[in-house]
């Protein structure tokens, strides 16, 4: 049987390049909001940090009707961190809408998501996006994603692609560069024309292949997928396997919610059949790559198995003089039970117990990746102390390897000069140079743990203009040891709040990280020290009332204002002896050891 009354697509692409906002264009105009009805922007951007960052974190399905063909349309995450979400969906999908910005071109992401489609042999359609931007390069880029297509070994029909121009914020489309569209119907006609509908039959008995999984605290883990083969009813009694665990001992269930995506909403049905996305409820143990099939039936289909992550984050209880004083959640159980309770929806998250039992080791595919975990914990009222990121190193042929990352920068022409030197001096290798306009294009093969620390640098060297992405390319031996980190760090010695006087008089040492009346304790980083070595200082010291009165001796203090790091910048920042406390409010950077004599016994044993 062939579904005519329906398509699967996703929508891939680098960062940045406008996917989500080409949804909302799909949305508005195939039917899924009422006449008049108040819209925002961005509608499937629907977590709140998404929102603030303008970046897609998980996939998200919906559906528009248009010509009386139901399109399931799921919008994907253009940063590699989030890559487990992108190789998963594409189990679920037909064809693929392959995004690519009229100015910016070919990415590296643009590359990786290529890559996984045509794996998949999913058919493609080509969207130059952004064709209004006043630096659109649009027959350049027409030639990049040919050349793209080619390296990635295409086939004559992927190569024949057809190739649309669009302005996803405009919500238009049209066949040619030169025509402006006016509505965004040659891309609802050419998904019908040139996406394949699902096939399968629908009296066989059921497979079903879980992509996704969502948690609700009221039904539990909740299963998305489509169907292959057969069909799937409420209160219908399935067996689940898996293809990577054949040995496991069959598990059984009983569906007891089935719901469809149709807009923005889910949608209670009785029954779907092949083709079919549906989001249903019953099975507890439910995880990401299980298949659903008929009573007693073990088929499992295959799933692709997700990149092993390649950084390491330590996760402890806050042991701060500070600690439970802003968070609701604080001891190592709680901690415990949200890391797992993660894992029932990314797949890419890896979570072990750490070396003590206040401490878990989390390991991602990035700093974005674990960045927005924490982040999501400390607005959940989480209170945790987390580490320096490390790199998880493989043994390969007996020769130790480390994770190596391709590097795409993009940085005006004045910047070269500063950017490279950097890069070089943190054993990268140079693969490409290009001149863009006025800006030049570099790519360079560096290992992971040498760009910790550098994202800051390189905004303050491009004057914040510089574009940097990075993505995995592959295990090499390791390079050598490397000085990434040319600072040391200012010590508050004391517990009390800052003075002014405190700050004055501190201020000569180093760059501040704290305002007045800010509380400290000891251990404290309350600065960065220019030279390689910390510095313990009072910040709380009070000035001595005395009798003298001179001309200027009570004068206004003039403060520099001081740096305020944000979670990313901050992991950035800490060394290996430091730690970051991170609770609903705030965001501390402190010292592994907070006494200070204990912390100089410790550092001079190291030296020996």
């Amino acid at each position: 049987m062939i579904r005519e009354d329906l398509r699967n697509v996703a929508i891939i692409a680098h960062v940045d390049h406008g996917k989500t906002t080409l949804v909302d264009g799909m949305l508005k105009q195939g039917g899924a909001y009422h006449e008049n009805q108040a819209t925002t922007d961005r509608v499937m951007d629907s977590n709140a940090i998404e929102r603030e960052r303008g970046i897609t974190i998980l996939a998200k399905n919906t559906a528009v009707h248009y010509n009386g063909v139901k399109i399931n349309i799921i919008d994907t995450p253009g940063h590699a961190d989030f890559g487990g979400e992108v190789e998963r969906i594409l189990k679920m999908v037909n064809g693929v809408i392959l995004l690519v910005d009229a100015a910016e071109g070919a990415m590296p992401q643009t590359r990786f998501v290529l890559q996984k489609a045509m794996s998949l042999g999913h058919r493609i359609i080509v969207v130059v996006n952004k064709v209004d931007r006043p630096d659109a390069r649009v027959h350049e880029v027409i030639d990049e994603v040919l050349e793209l297509l080619m390296d990635l070994d295409a086939t004559d029909e992927q190569l024949d692609s057809p190739m649309l121009f669009c302005c996803g914020r405009a919500g238009t489309a049209s066949y040619s560069p030169e025509e402006p569209g006016t509505d965004l119907k040659p891309l609802f006609e050419t998904i019908l024309n040139y996406i394949p509908s699902p096939e399968g039959e629908p009296d066989e008995s059921l497979q079903l292949l879980v992509s996704s999984i969502d948690y609700n605290e009221y039904v539990g883990r909740i299963g998305i997928g489509r169907v292959e083969r057969g069909s799937i009813a409420v209160n219908q009694a399935v067996s689940i396997s898996n293809y990577h665990n054949p040995n496991a001992k069959m598990k059984n269930a009983r569906i007891v919610a089935l719901y469809q995506i149709d807009g923005l909403n889910r949608v209670p049905v009785e029954k779907a059949t092949v083709g079919d996305i549906v989001c249903f409820s019953g099975a507890e143990d439910i995880t990401i790559g299980d298949t659903l099939n008929a009573p007693g039936t073990v088929e499992p289909l295959e799933f692709v198995k997700v990149s092993d992550p390649t950084l390491e984050m330590t996760f402890s209880v806050n042991d701060s003089p500070f600690s439970g004083q802003e968070g609701k959640y604080v001891t190592s159980r709680q901690i415990r039970e949200r890391l797992y309770r993660e894992l029932l929806k990314d797949v890419s998250l890896r979570v072990t117990d750490g070396d003590t039992t206040d401490s878990f080791r989390v390991a991602g595919r990035g700093e974005m990746h674990l960045s927005i975990l924490i982040e999501t914990m400390r607005r959940e009222g989480y209170e945790l102390c987390c580490s320096q990121p490390k790199v998880l190193y493989k043994e390969i042929d007996g020769v130790t390897c480390e994770p190596v990352e391709k590097v795409s920068i993009d940085v005006p022409d004045e910047a070269v000069g500063a950017v490279v030197q950097k890069l070089s001096a943190r054993k990268g290798d140079l693969l490409e140079m290009n001149k863009i306009g006025n800006r030049t294009r570099i790519e360079y093969l560096m290992p992971t743990r040498c760009l910790i620390g550098y994202r800051s640098e390189f905004l303050t060297d491009t004057k914040g203009e510089g574009i940097m992405n990075t993505l995995f390319d592959s295990y090499q031996p390791y390079k050598g040891e490397v000085t990434t980190r040319f600072t040391g760090s200012l010590i508050a010695s004391e517990t009390g709040k800052a003075t002014s006087y405190g700050l004055f008089n501190s201020q000569d040492r180093g760059a501040m990280f704290i305002g007045v009346q800010t509380p400290v304790y000891e251990g404290m980083i309350v600065g960065m020290c220019p030279k390689q070595e910390d510095i313990a200082l009072n910040v709380c010291k009070e000035k001595h009332l005395t009798a003298v009165r001179s001309k200027g001796a009570d004068e206004a203090l003039i403060l520099t204002p001081p740096l305020v790091f944000s979670l990313e910048q901050a992991i950035d920042y800490i060394a290996d002896d430091e730690l970051i406390e991170v609770t609903p409010k705030s965001i501390r950077l402190r010292k592994k050891i907070l006494n200070t004599e204990l912390r100089l016994k410790a550092q001079a044993k190291l030296k020996k």
